[in-house]
Formats: C-alpha cells, structure tokens, sequence
C-alpha cells in the first residue's frame, strides 16, 4: 500500500507517522507513506498557499494552484483508489470505513487547514471527504495521521500477532473486554480467576461476555445499530 499526503505543514506530520507501528509498517516494506508540502507547488517568492475568501469573512483559504498541481502530479505517476479531504463536514470516519480503506493499494490525503480548502479542490479532485469526529481541528494534518494509523494497521503483516487487529473494538460492533496482565494481585485488585484457568473456552465465553456489559453500558448505540 502507498499513502500520499498532501500538506501545507509537512513538519506536523514528521513525528506520527515515524513512530511505533507506522514506523514498522514503513520498515517492513508494507506501506509507502509520503509526505507532500503545498509550498513546493508554489511559484511566489512568499510561497503562498492561502488567501482571503471571497464575499469577506473569517480565517484564510487554501488556495486551489498548488492543490491541484500537487495532486495532477501524483495522479500522472499512479492511479488512487481514493482522494480522500480531511475535512469536519466529511462522512465520520470509524473501523467499518477503515477496513474498507485498508484494501486499497493507493490512497491519496488532502489536509485542509485555515477555514477549508477552494471548493473547487472538491468539486475536481475529491472522491471522499472524511472527518474523524464533530468537532474542529486546527487543520487536517492530526486527522490524517489517524486515518492512516488505524487504516495501516490493518494491513496484513503489519501486526505481528495476526489476530490483534480482529479483536479489536468496533470490529463487530463491539467494545474490546478488559485487559490484565502481571502482576497477578496488585493494590489489592486480582485478576479474575477464569482468566488464570487455563481453560480457553472459558476464557473466550467471559471475554464476549465482558463485551456485550461493556457495550451496553457505554456504548448502546453501538447494540442499536445492530438491530
């Protein structure tokens, strides 16, 4: 799998995406990801890649020239499954979605910044637009990181232990059960004896059972879209 990021602040980026798993993803030669700066796009002295919006207003606009010479120059190369904006009015991103983006061979990310990106970057470029959430960011550069980070780790070989990432939270509509490991008592607090067993069944039968209290508990909704 190959990921393109296209950004007009690369250096926001730099720590994420070199760091545990999406490090060794990158090492094991099992995702690309490659990071594009808008500024290389430009052709002022000032490097400018915002401007004032039209009809006045708040904030700045990333300016279309560079997003569209950028991604002109990386569809030219290959062709993406996805374009995916990073932006807080796009479908809400979850595990269903990941799975899905997981999949493809070459995903390509538009972070938008400021107060949004020249709509017609949308119109012309954009197959999806994605949010992680209903709330605001400062620009798409974390959201991005964390589409990749739970897309990548999907990847098949990613993990080392295959089964990790199937038993996940979310994976089947489900919240993950509670975790232990050594000590055994600690401040008081044991471990729970099914969990000392040895007896696999057992175990897995508390597990799902853990899973479902927890869901409804917490997550209800989550049982509801089920139905």
């Amino acid at each position: 799998m190959r990921i393109d990021i296209v950004t007009g602040l690369p250096k926001l980026l730099e720590s994420p995406l070199q760091e545990s798993i999406l490090r060794r993803a990158q090492e094991k030669k099992k995702v690309e990801i490659v990071v594009h700066d808008l500024r290389d796009y430009t052709h002022d002295k000032h490097k400018t890649i915002d401007d004032t919006p039209y009809g006045g207003g708040a904030g700045m606009i990333l300016k279309p020239e560079p997003i569209f010479e950028c991604v002109e120059a990386l569809q030219a190369q290959r062709q993406y499954e996805e374009v995916i904006l990073l932006t807080p009015d796009g479908e809400v991103f979850n595990q269903r979605l990941a799975n899905e983006l997981s999949i493809k061979n070459n995903l390509l990310l538009i972070c938008g910044h400021y107060k949004g990106v020249d709509e017609r970057v949308r119109e012309a470029l954009v197959s999806r637009e994605i949010s992680i959430g209903d709330y605001v960011l400062t620009g798409g550069e974390l959201a991005a990181a964390v589409l990749v980070d739970a897309v990548v780790r999907l990847v098949p070989g990613v993990l080392n232990d295959g089964e990790s990432a199937l038993s996940d939270s979310f994976q089947d509509g489900l919240l993950g059960s509670p975790q232990y490991t050594r000590p055994t008592e600690f401040k008081g607090m044991k471990v729970p004896d099914v969990l000392l067993s040895g007896n696999h069944a057992d175990v897995e039968e508390w597990r799902q059972q853990q899973r479902l209290e927890r869901t409804k508990s917490r997550r209800n909704d989550l049982l509801e879209t089920e139905k």
